[in-house]
Order: structure tokens, then sequence, then C-alpha cells
């Protein structure tokens, strides 16, 4: 719409916040633009240029009109009804549980069912395998290989440097545990368990 087209009064069809809504303009702001009043809400809205509005709006027949009710009258209804119905409030319909979903959640193991063995993770396979040793340093290729030859733990598809994988966990471990970590370095590229 144009500027000049613009009526005190008028109700017209605007864009407010992203929706189409019916807007009365209730007078001109002193900042530019007009002020309104959206009629579906009875909030006050500015709208700042012409181009906002879309045109005189199109009034549904009263029979499909929204009744906006004063929040008083609205409360004092609720209560006749709720006093109707012996004092309890009516009970609200409730959903049916669905199925688990079997969708990554962020959490570890989450599209395991209940009942199946979860998979160890490595860094897990790898203190056990420590604990099982002779008490020697391994390295961390060494304990990827024996992981695997006794089914402790499965490399994935995308996997490529397991080994790196590890080193990087456990030294993440040892640098944010310290003493409470599981493991300790024991020479250059080799870990033990902490005794």
């Amino acid at each position: 719409m144009k500027k000049d087209q613009v009526k005190i009064g008028e109700t017209y069809r605007a864009k407010v916040s992203g929706t189409l809504a019916d807007v009365k303009i209730t007078g001109e702001n002193p900042h530019g633009g007009w002020d309104g009043i959206n009629v579906a809400t009875n909030r006050k809205v500015r709208i700042k240029s012409a181009q906002r509005l879309r045109g005189p709006a199109k009034h549904a027949p009263a029979s499909k009109r929204k009744k906006i009710v004063p929040l008083a009258e609205y409360e004092a209804q609720a209560k006749a009804d709720t006093s109707a119905q012996g004092g309890q409030t009516p009970a609200k319909a409730t959903k049916d549980a669905k199925a688990a979903t079997k969708r990554h959640t962020g959490q570890r193991h989450a599209t395991a069912a209940k009942g199946e063995a979860k998979p160890m993770s490595l860094l897990d396979a790898a203190a056990h395998l420590l604990s099982l040793g002779t008490g020697d340093p391994m390295r961390c290729k060494d304990i990827v290989d024996l992981a695997v030859q006794r089914n402790l733990w499965a490399p994935r598809k995308g996997g490529k440097t397991p080994a790196n994988s590890l080193y990087a966990a456990i030294s993440r471990e040892i640098k944010d545990k310290g003493d409470a970590s599981r493991f300790v370095k024991a020479e250059r590229g080799k870990f033990s368990l902490r005794r």
C-alpha cells in the first residue's frame, strides 16, 4: 500500500511478527508510521511503513470471528465450569505412550535395547587388558589388536586410526583425572595401569 492510502480508524491486513493479522489503525506514531491494535489479540502494534500493510481487511462473518473475552470474565466462566463438575477440574486427555525410538540421542549406546549387552568402550577394554597382563607397559596399537582379537571391542566402519584415538583418550584421562586416573604413562608411547 501507499502512505497516502492509509486512514486512521480503518482496519487493514498487516504483517505482524511474521504472520498476517488484521490491525485497526488508531493514530500516527510520532516517530513515523502508525499505531494500531491487533484485532485478534487486542495488543498494541506499531506499523513502521506502509509496505507492511497488505490492504483493507476482509472481515469474516460474525459467526466465525473470535470473541475476545476479558480476563475476569474468562476466569469467572472457568470457575463456574469447575463448580458444575463437583469441584473437580476436567481430566486432560493423555497421549498413548510411543515405543522407544531407535534414534541417536547423544548418549552412548542409546540405541541398544534393554537386555542387550552393551559393547565395551576401547578405553575400558584397554584398562581390562592391562589388568590381565603381566604389568608391563603396552603400546596403544598392541592394546587395540589384542582387544579385537579377544572380541572385547570391534572397530567401527569409519575409524581408520583407533590406536591414535586410544592414545588421545588415555592421555586425556591422565590429564583430566590426575591421580584418580586408571592409567599412567610409563614411557614414550606406552601406558600401564596405576598401582
